[in-house]
C-alpha cells in the first residue's frame, strides 16, 4: 500500500473499517486504502458493494443515511475523519461529489457555485474569485449560464455544476460517485479530461465509478470491492490486464481474452 512521507502532503488513510446500517445491514468488512497526496485511486465493484458507503464514510455523511463505522480508523494526515461531521471533512480539505450530481434545481449557476464554499469560515474575496475562475475555466460553459436556472442545464451540464461547486471549497481529495452516470459518451469523454486537469493541478482523487475503462486508465491504483469486502487491489494498469477484471468490468469474453 502507497504511503505519503511522514512530512509531505497530507494521504487519505482507511484502516479496517467496517460499516453497518441500522442494526444488522453490514456494508463494510474490514476495508483498507490508501490516497496518496496527488494520486487517483479507482473503486470498483458492482452496485451494493460498498463503493458509495466507502465515500459516506471519509466525507463524514454516512450518519444522514443511518450508517455508522463500527470499527477501524479513517485519516485524512493527522485529522481523524471517522465519528467527525462533513463540515469537518469539508475543512480538512476532502470534498464529496455525490451520485446523481444534486444540484439545486431552482438556483443559479453561480448561487450553487457560491454554496460550495459555504460553512469554511471566512475567506477573502479574492480566494473566492480564484475558485471560481478556476471552475469557469474548466467549465466555460458554465460562464455562459451563471444566471441560468441549475434545473434548466442538461445532464452533463448538472454534473459540471456539482463538480465545480465541490471545486469551490478547494479540496486537496476530491472524492467523485458515478460522474460519468447516464451521460452521452462525448460528454464521459470531457468528464473524464477534467479529472485528469483537477489532478494535474495537485488534488487527489478517490474515484468511484461504473466505467471501468474510464477509471483504470485515470487512476494509478485501484481497488475492487465485492460484497463490502475488498477482492482486488493493485495498480491500476496492472488490474486492468487481469481476467476477473477484464470479464467482470471490461466486459471482454473469453475469446477476447484468448485473442489478446
Amino acid at each position: 500500500m502507497l504511503e505519503a512521507p511522514p512530512d509531505g502532503p497530507p494521504a487519505l488513510h482507511v484502516e479496517n473499517v467496517d460499516v453497518t446500517y441500522g442494526r444488522a445491514l453490514s456494508a463494510l468488512r474490514s476495508v483498507s486504502l490508501t490516497v496518496p497526496s496527488g494520486a487517483v485511486v479507482a473503486l470498483l465493484g458492482a452496485n451494493g458493494a460498498g463503493k458509495t458507503t466507502l465515500l459516506r464514510a471519509v466525507s463524514g455523511t454516512l450518519r444522514l443515511h443511518r450508517g455508522a463505522i463500527t470499527a477501524g480508523r479513517i485519516r485524512y494526515g493527522e485529522t481523524v475523519l471517522d465519528g467527525r461531521d462533513p463540515v469537518a471533512a469539508v475543512r480538512a480539505g476532502v470534498v464529496q461529489v455525490p451520485e446523481g450530481r444534486r444540484v439545486f434545481a431552482g438556483l443559479s449557476v453561480d448561487e450553487n457555485l457560491r454554496s460550495g464554499g459555504l460553512g469554511l469560515g471566512r475567506r477573502g474575496r479574492a480566494q473566492v474569485q480564484e475558485a471560481r475562475e478556476r471552475v469557469f475555466a474548466l467549465f466555460p460553459r458554465l460562464a455562459e449560464r451563471t444566471h441560468q436556472a441549475a434545473g434548466l442545464l442538461s445532464g452533463g451540464e448538472q454534473q459540471m455544476l456539482a463538480i465545480g461547486r465541490s471545486l469551490m471549497a478547494a479540496p486537496r481529495l476530491l472524492l467523485l460517485d458515478e460522474p460519468s452516470l447516464g451521460l452521452a459518451p462525448r460528454m464521459v469523454d470531457r468528464i473524464a479530461e477534467v479529472i485528469r486537469e483537477i489532478n494535474a493541478q495537485g488534488t487527489a482523487v478517490l474515484l468511484v465509478e461504473q466505467n471501468a475503462g474510464m477509471a483504470l486508465s485515470l487512476a494509478d491504483h485501484a481497488h475492487v470491492l465485492e460484497v463490502g469486502e475488498t477482492r482486488l487491489s493493485g495498480p491500476a494498469g496492472e488490474l486492468a490486464r487481469t481476467d476477473a477484471v477484464r470479464r467482470l468490468y471490461l466486459g471482454e469474453s473469453a475469446e477476447d481474452q484468448g485473442a489478446a
